[in-house]
């Protein structure tokens, strides 16, 4: 290759590296860890002081904000959540380019945190995608023009839908793990039931390319992530008493193994070929680590460690450098050795949490129901750099991209950087 070629090349691949570096595409980021590897992240902030621009967001919503080049996405409803709305705003001025009412849905019982628009939005570039409380689906192109709908996946649970899609090689892939609308509210909730599955759907046209059952499992929030092992690429997911792994181009179930609780919230995360489970409810829950596995099988003792201190009832984690970081609802902070499940630190943060935290830059950034962000060091000890206070209630976990951070209060959509 001519040097001058070789150079346009080598420049083209690290321009495309820093643009994807730069977006936050889904819930939890481009690495479904909720970790990002772009730089310039401002460490200190208030509600005068590095707050590039806020805008009110109608209705409500829980979702994260999507980021990709000059656009964010972010999901709500308004009329009492029957209505459901995308919206596009300029990731530089904040400004609404356009809201798009998608469709109505009928609102079913949810739990109070949660929301009728909590699953976050996707975005290949080209394309934003978006899911609400009965399970139904959109995909709009950048214009806010809906390309596809599909209303086929009616979902009930006594909690309402929290998990959010994740998009992979052309499949927008979803858990659905509700419960029985039936006579017995318990069915699937407290009982387990067989009615659970997870989905994919072809991002191009909307239509079913697989749906596999769990098996028996109990109802949960946590949404996928994704993990190569052994040169293929499987959907890890988390339900009610179970974290298993999927086939991506098939959906064949290819194992599973038992994690005890019902009503998980936390999305499973992965690192050095392991799986970490955490969160649930009714009174045998922890945080355990798995070994990823490509072939089948289903075992309940391949388990390596467990630790019951720091488990996040809501609150999904994040590994980085060898150990997990995680915070309680309560606001207790939690380091762990990722081989071990030793407790390295574990202090109070303060206040209640909802959102996930997310990372950047060797920091750690835990976001407090009262807009409180606390920025903590990521290492052996305890130390926090700073306290960051806002307006508003925050239980929608935030988005890194080009050195800011975008994050949901119930009324707003702020947009925190260096100027």
């Amino acid at each position: 290759m001519h040097p001058s070629l070789r150079l346009l090349s080598v420049l083209g691949l690290v321009g495309a590296l820093a643009v994807e570096a730069a977006n936050w595409p889904e819930f939890r980021g481009p690495d479904h860890q909720g970790v990002s590897k772009d730089r310039g992240f401002p460490v200190s902030w208030n509600a005068t002081n590095g707050v590039l621009w806020k805008t009110e967001i109608p209705g409500e919503g829980w979702s994260t904000p999507a980021v990709w080049g000059k656009r964010v996405f972010v999901t709500t409803t308004t009329d009492s959540g029957a209505a459901c709305h995308v919206l596009a705003l300029d990731a530089k001025s904040g400004k609404v380019l356009w809201d798009r009412e998608v469709f109505q849905q009928v609102p079913r019982r949810k739990e109070g945190r949660n929301s009728y628009a909590t699953p976050s939005p996707c975005t290949d570039g080209k394309r934003v995608y978006a899911v609400f409380g009965d399970g139904s689906a959109v995909a709009l192109d950048f214009q806010g023009r809906a390309v596809w709908t599909n209303r086929s996946m009616e979902f009930y649970s006594q909690h309402g839908l929290g998990s959010s899609p994740i998009l992979v090689d052309g499949l927008l892939v979803m858990a659905r793990d509700g419960s029985s609308d039936g006579a017995d509210k318990k069915v699937g909730w407290q009982t387990p039931w067989e009615s659970s599955y997870v989905v994919a759907l072809d991002a191009k046209t909307g239509r079913e390319r697989w749906r596999t059952g769990r098996g028996l499992s109990r109802i949960s929030h946590g949404t996928p992530t994704l993990a190569t092992v052994d040169g293929r690429k499987v959907v890890v997911t988390e339900a009610g008493d179970v974290v298993q792994g999927f086939d991506l181009l098939t959906g064949k179930l290819l194992w599973t193994d038992r994690v005890p609780g019902e009503g998980k919230v936390p999305s499973p995360i992965v690192a050095d070929g392991l799986v970490f489970a955490s969160g649930g409810w009714g009174g045998r829950e922890s945080i355990q680590a798995f070994p990823l596995a490509s072939a089948e099988g289903v075992s309940n003792t391949r388990r390596i460690w467990e630790q019951k201190r720091g488990n996040p009832k809501v609150p999904s984690m994040i590994t980085l450098g060898g150990r997990i970081y995680s915070v309680t609802d309560a606001g207790m902070a939690t380091a762990l050795d990722a081989k071990t499940g030793e407790v390295l630190w574990q202090e109070r943060i303060g206040g209640n949490h909802s959102a996930s935290p997310v990372s950047a830059e060797g920091r750690i950034y835990f976001f407090g129901d009262n807009a409180e962000t606390t920025v903590l060091e990521a290492g052996p000890q305890f130390r926090v750099l700073s306290r960051n206070p806002l307006e508003g209630k925050v239980q929608a976990s935030p988005a890194l991209a080009d050195g800011r951070i975008y994050l949901r209060t119930d009324r707003h959509l702020y947009c925190v950087g260096k100027r």
